[in-house]
Parts: C-alpha cells; sequence; structure tokens
C-alpha cells in the first residue's frame, strides 16, 4: 500500500536512536538505549497501547519465565513491573527437577500496561510520541531517519523495529475481517512498502486470542479452582521477598466434551482457518481450538483455563479456546463448555494476520546485514509471545546504543542464556511459523535455570552499563555467600546421633550406620539442604536464593559438571571466527547448497556455521580445514 504525505517537512530536534512501537519489545529496546545515555524517541500508534496484552493475560511460564529473568539479570524493567502489577503467581513444574522450573505470573493488564508507562515516562532521554511510522530513510546502505504518516522525518543515527503484529494487520472471525491491529487498533499500514525497498524479504504470519467473557456470566461452582502459591517468588532480582507476598486472586479450569468438538466440526467449512481466508502462518505449539480439533481427534477434551484480566474488570480470558470461527459459532462452542453455559461474550475471539522478517536477515547483533544501523525485535522478527519480544528489545536496544559508542555488539551465545537460543535459533533457522521458546530448544537447560539468571548475566549487564553498582556488589556478596556455604557444607560431618536418625525417619531417608558428609545426605532425592537444618547447628541464616543455590549446586553437581564439559566443546567451536570477507567459493569440496546457504547468512563461528540447516558436518569439516591452511 503506497502511501505519499501532502506535505513532508524536517523535524529540527536531533535523535540518536529511534524505536517504532512501544510493545514489550519496543519497551525495553527504548528504556535501554536512553539508560546508555542515548536521546531515544519512542513511537508508537497510540499511548494507550504501551505495554498492552492484546493477548493471555501473563507473563512468564514454560521457559518463557527463564527470559523474563535473564531480561531481569541484564538490566531489563519487564520483571520488575510484573512484580508490581501481578494478581496470582505460581512456579510452574515443581514436581520435575530445577532445569524446568519456571515462573508464570497472571497479570492486572491495565495495571501492567500503567506501570510501564509510568517508568517510559519518567525515564531521562527518552521521548513518546503517538504517531505511525512510515518509512525508513536510509542513504548508501545506512540508516539516516524516519519518516512519518503526518510527513515529517525525524533524522537518527539507529533504528528498532518493534512493530509487533500491527504491520498491514487483519483481524478476522468468521466472514467478518478488518483490517485493524490488535484489539481494534490502528493497523501500522505503510512500512511494509518502505521495508520492501530496502531489500528486506517479508512473511505473512497469523495468531490468535480467545474471546473474553463476563465473569458474571460463568458459573465457577462447575470448574475446578486454581490458586496461586502460598509462597511467591519474584521475578526481578531486585525485588524483596516480603513485597509479593500478597492475596492472590483465583484462576478456574474446566474442559470441552464432544458436543463443543462436534459443534466445531460441524462449522469447519465456516472457519476462515480451513476456507482459505487466512493466508499467514500460525503457531503450532498454540493452535486455536479447531486446530486442536481437527490434529487431535483422538482426545474427547481439552484444558480451558478462565483467567481474570484484572482487578477492575470483570473480563476474563478462556485460555485454550483461541478461534477464528463465526460469531454465532463462538457462542454455540462456548456454551457448550462446564460452567459456560450461560456465558456472555465481551469481545469476539479472532485470528490476526500481520507482516513480519525473515529472521535470517539478521546478524546475531539484532542489526540488519544489508542496512547499517537497523536494528529489529519482537514478533516482527517472526517469534511469538510477550517474553521472548522483550528479550530480543532489550538486546536490539542495547546493540543499537553500542553501535553508537563505536563498540563491538553484544552476542550471547546458547551456552548463556535462553535469549541466546531464542535469538541464535531466529538468525538461523528457516521458521515458516511464529517462534515460541521451549526448555527443550536449549541444549544446556540445566545451567541456563531460572533461579540462576543473575549469576549468569548480571555481570554482562554492569559491563554493559545497564546495572549500577550497588546491585554488582549485592551479586558480588551472593556469590561469595554461595561459595563458602558449598565448601562448609562439602565438609561438615554427620554422626548416627538419635537426633539425626529421626530426622531421616521423618522423610523416609536410610538411617546412617557411620558418619557422612553433610553434602552426601543433600544429594539423597529425598533430602535436601533446607530440611536438613535441625542437624546442621553452625549453619547461618542465608537468604532464600543463596539457600537456594547452595542446595542445588550441591545436589546436582555431577549432572552440572557434564554439562559444562559439553559447554567447553560447544565454545571451541564457537571460538573459530569466520571472517567477513571469506569467499566461499575457493573453499574446494564444500557442495554447492552449503556455498549458499553459507554466502547467504554469513555466520561468524564456525559454530554458527554447523546450525545453519543445509551445512553438513562434512562441510563443517572442510571449512575447518580451509580456515586452519589460512
Amino acid at each position: 500500500m503506497k502511501y505519499s504525505a501532502s506535505s513532508v517537512w524536517e523535524n529540527k530536534d536531533r535523535y540518536d536512536i529511534v524505536v517504532v512501537g512501544a510493545g514489550h519489545a519496543g519497551c525495553e529496546a527504548a528504556l535501554a538505549s536512553a539508560r546508555l545515555g542515548f536521546r531515544t524517541l519512542l513511537f508508537t500508534i497510540n499511548i494507550e497501547s504501551i505495554a498492552m496484552m492484546p493477548c493471555n493475560p501473563n507473563i512468564g511460564g514454560s521457559s518463557k519465565g527463564h527470559l523474563v529473568r535473564e531480561v531481569d539479570a541484564l538490566g531489563g524493567e519487564m520483571g520488575k513491573v510484573i512484580d508490581r502489577a501481578f494478581i496470582q503467581s505460581k512456579m510452574l513444574n515443581q514436581s520435575k527437577g530445577p532445569a524446568v522450573h519456571s515462573l508464570r505470573a497472571q497479570a492486572d493488564k491495565a495495571d501492567y500496561g500503567r506501570k510501564m508507562r509510568g517508568v517510559l515516562q519518567n525515564q531521562e532521554n527518552l521521548e513518546i510520541r503517538q504517531m505511525e511510522v512510515t518509512d525508513i530513510l536510509a542513504e548508501n546502505g545506512k540508516v539516516t531517519g524516519v519518516k512519518t504518516y503526518s510527513g515529517a522525518i525525524y533524522h537518527c543515527s539507529a533504528v528498532v523495529l518493534c512493530t509487533g503484529t500491527y504491520l498491514c494487520s487483519r483481524c478476522i472471525y468468521g466472514d467478518v475481517s478488518t483490517q485493524t491491529g490488535p484489539n481494534g487498533l490502528q493497523a501500522a499500514n505503510y512500512l511494509t512498502d518502505s521495508l520492501k525497498s530496502l531489500g528486506i524479504r517479508m512473511y505473512r504470519f497469523k495468531t490468535g486470542t480467545p474471546a473474553r467473557i463476563d465473569k458474571n456470566s460463568i458459573d465457577f461452582s462447575k470448574m475446578e479452582e486454581q490458586k496461586g502459591d502460598e509462597f511467591v517468588v519474584p521475578f526481578s532480582f531486585t525485588t524483596k521477598i516480603e513485597d509479593v507476598q500478597i492475596e492472590q486472586v483465583s484462576c478456574w479450569l474446566t474442559y470441552t466434551n464432544e458436543k463443543t468438538h462436534e459443534i466445531i466440526r460441524n462449522n469447519l467449512d465456516r472457519s476462515p482457518l480451513f476456507s482459505g481466508a487466512i493466508e499467514g502462518t500460525g503457531p503450532r505449539y498454540c493452535p486455536s481450538i479447531e486446530d486442536k480439533v481437527v490434529k487431535f481427534s483422538d482426545k474427547n477434551r481439552h484444558q480451558v483455563f478462565i483467567e481474570p484480566e484484572g482487578l477492575d474488570t470483570n473480563e476474563m480470558y478462556v485460555g485454550g479456546m483461541s478461534s477464528s470461527l463465526p460469531e454465532d459459532v463462538q457462542y454455540a462452542m462456548y456454551r457448550s463448555v462446564p460452567g459456560l453455559e450461560n456465558a456472555r461474550i465481551v469481545r469476539n475471539a479472532y485470528a490476526i494476520e500481520y507482516d513480519c522478517i525473515d529472521a535470517r536477515q539478521l546478524k546475531s547483533t539484532l542489526e540488519f546485514k544489508n542496512v547499517e544501523g537497523l536494528f529489529s525485535g519482537g514478533q516482527f522478527n517472526g517469534s511469538s509471545g510477550y517474553e521472548e519480544a522483550a528479550a530480543q528489545g532489550l538486546i536490539a536496544g542495547i546493540n543499537a546504543a553500542r553501535k553508537l559508542q563505536g563498540k563491538e555488539g553484544i552476542v550471547i551465545d546458547r551456552s548463556q542464556a535462553y535469549i541466546g537460543v531464542l535469538i541464535d535459533d531466529l538468525v538461523t533457522k528457516e521458521n515458516h511459523e511464529p517462534y515460541r521458546m521451549m526448555t527443550s530448544r536449549a541444549e544446556y537447560r540445566l545451567l541456563l535455570r531460572q533461579d540462576n539468571a543473575d549469576l549468569r548475566l548480571t555481570k554482562l549487564g554492569y559491563e554493559i552499563g545497564l546495572i549500577d553498582e550497588e546491585r554488582y556488589q549485592k551479586l558480588l556478596i551472593k556469590e561469595k555467600q554461595i561459595q563458602e556455604e558449598i565448601e562448609r557444607v562439602e565438609h561438615t560431618n554427620i554422626g548416627t546421633s538419635e537426633e539425626v536418625q529421626m530426622l531421616l525417619d521423618i522423610y523416609k531417608s536410610t538411617p546412617l550406620v557411620s558418619g557422612i558428609k553433610l553434602s552426601e545426605l543433600i544429594r539423597r532425592p529425598e533430602l535436601n539442604y533446607q530440611c536438613l537444618a535441625p542437624i546442621d547447628p553452625k549453619r547461618k541464616s542465608l537468604p532464600y536464593d543463596v539457600a537456594e543455590q547452595v542446595n542445588i549446586n550441591i545436589k546436582y553437581e555431577g549432572y552440572i559438571k557434564r554439562q559444562q564439559r559439553q559447554v567447553e566443546q560447544f565454545k571451541k567451536l564457537e571460538d573459530k571466527r569466520i571472517p567477513e570477507d571469506i569467499d566461499y567459493d575457493e573453499v574446494h569440496s564444500l557442495r554447492i547448497e552449503a556455498k549458499q546457504k553459507l554466502k547467504e547468512m554469513k555466520p561468524s563461528s564456525i559454530g554458527q556455521a554447523s546450525r545453519i540447516a543445509g551445512v553438513s558436518p562434512a562441510d563443517v569439516s572442510v571449512l575447518l580445514v580451509y580456515l586452519q591452511g589460512k
């Protein structure tokens, strides 16, 4: 769609960095660049939509909770804000090992947006402007500024694109199709053409959301109550434990049934998903209810979570039943679910299509390979989820600032963080659907736990300049406390006293026949550091997070060391850099497909080259030999 402003004029205010879009990616990008000292201008189509949650009313979840804590450890904002705006909190997967424990918080959606907006508005070096950006201006392959719908030109040295699901977006249910962004907000209809003119390849993706139902029309007696944790763990490492021990609201669990499925099957011909009315590719791991019924026809029911959208609204989110079916079918299928027989829909479910990019056009720093100074983050990169967006936005904002500082961009690798896995997957792998972070994608997940994100990344955040001296010194004290306590526990002997035997009996643990190291008791599956306190009189009173690290590091020591050895092998390939000016045509014995892929992707290391589809282990060996010869 072409657009030409009636008058073009130059805004005389000079900005260092312009961020386009104020969703979860844009918020983190703008805050990072402003906090690093650069005058930043944040554009949003609607100021009321800053940090909006257009779909699920929660932050975190399996693997996503890891991302939020990593964002916080690096100096980002999402964890701090959700700690102030949550209404229920749960640590997921507690019956499993610590590698997959993930924090998930139910948010008051309106309050979360208000609080994040407050942070942005009071941030030094940051200005917010409500206006649609229509053009990215570039000369000789380098960004020079942006142009808006009003015709204003803003000059800058770097741009971060965080357009989310707004580019040429279209909301669809049944035969109804409207050219709008999420929640009926204005779409951004002009920027796509500008990006294509810069040689940027675009995809068309799709996602969706369920209906919102009036709380007063729900019969909760037919559902299972889902309460939050009695002891709440905060997302941010800066939040005090006592500040998040609040009264929480409940969520509710119910199920679809055969009647629900029959209604859906009888109306598939009216679903734009199956009629061909929707062009975009949807997320495999967050399918619509009609997708579930078709693909999992052997299942006679699916979980449905009824979740409050906030304390000051009666809107309830129907998790697990996103749909693009017509309005009359939506009423029928929702009312077939126990507890929803008299449900009144406040907002219809809908699917949304939008333009995004093939992220393989990006460097690992999230800068475009062919447009210097143009960075990108969030769902615009072909990912899904608020948390994935925030993580990318933070890295894009940091690297835009570092480019202006004349410093090398920050690249977090797969062995350092889930953020590293996320970005590496996006920039090296062909994604034909919105990318979702999962614990199974992280090879070194026992090392990349959500509980140790600060120990892994806060020093880096300090070096970047987003972590202050006080927080950094607290981290050093924490590290020292953990190490000293592990050493003490490793050298503490426990005898066979009656008190010891009684405690072991309580936890159904084998009694002792001779003395043993305290660390050996901790390694028993049924025991842990915390429960052994009564027989450890020399133990100091330690903070919760320090005790947690002591327990995990001792209990899983063997597994941790094994994974650390694997990381050492991984690092050897990551450290073998590939020169930017390499001529792959000179590398004899490389297969034609491998040459094509390597020329296109321009990997920065042998490790990254090895993860590109179409590059075989044999190709990697040939490349290694060539580089060694050079």
